[in-house]
């Protein structure tokens, strides 16, 4: 019985050991989303631009495209815009869904929507503008039932408004070509 108990540390090291090495060698960008292969959640968000339009995701039905998520704040967002607007002339729908960073209402000034849109808006010019239009998360409450931990993010959404991949990190040209561009082809309407 000594002998037993004599290995259990041991054992208990290892395995400690073997989690935390198959933690050191994955690859954070391929994290499983819940949200594939199920419907968009339910929103009603307004167009960054036009904030009297109000997008759902009965409206966004009909054809596949890119959900991407982005800011202004982010230079991964800013980095991919010009390969993201290519795709565009390349008949690719992109549709912008632009992630607000939260506010504390102590340090920040408070949220202005003419600010917010001519920043995109500047940004767009100078970047390249690959988006049909842009939906306002404010209260990012469709980026988190999405599941979505920071910016840039993508998904494709297929004409039926089935999430059917998720993919972390910018797009450029290696990402499109041996992940994206596949799952798309699969996926876009006829």
């Amino acid at each position: 019985m000594r002998k037993v108990l004599f290995y259990v540390p041991l054992v208990a090291f290892l395995a400690l050991t073997l989690f935390l090495l198959s933690g050191l060698f994955s690859d954070p960008r391929e994290r499983e989303s819940a949200s594939l292969n199920k419907a968009l959640p339910d929103f009603a968000l307004a167009d960054l631009m036009q904030p009297k339009k109000i997008w759902t995701p009965e409206k966004l039905k009909g054809e596949t495209y890119l959900l991407n998520v982005w800011g202004t704040w982010c230079p991964t967002c800013n980095a991919e815009l010009g390969y993201l607007a290519e795709l565009r002339k390349q008949g690719v729908k992109i549709v912008g869904l632009y992630y607000e960073l939260p506010r504390d209402p102590t340090f920040d000034a408070p949220f202005n929507l003419a600010v917010l849109q001519q920043d995109v808006q500047q940004k767009l010019t100078q970047q390249g503008d690959p988006y049909q239009f842009n939906m306002l998360d404010i209260k990012r409450s469709l980026s988190l039932d999405l599941g979505v931990s920071g910016a840039p993010e993508t998904f494709i959404i297929d004409a039926n408004g089935i999430v059917r991949a998720h993919h972390i990190g910018d797009i450029n040209p290696m990402v499109w070509r041996s992940k994206l561009a596949p799952l798309y082809q699969q996926w876009r309407t006829p």
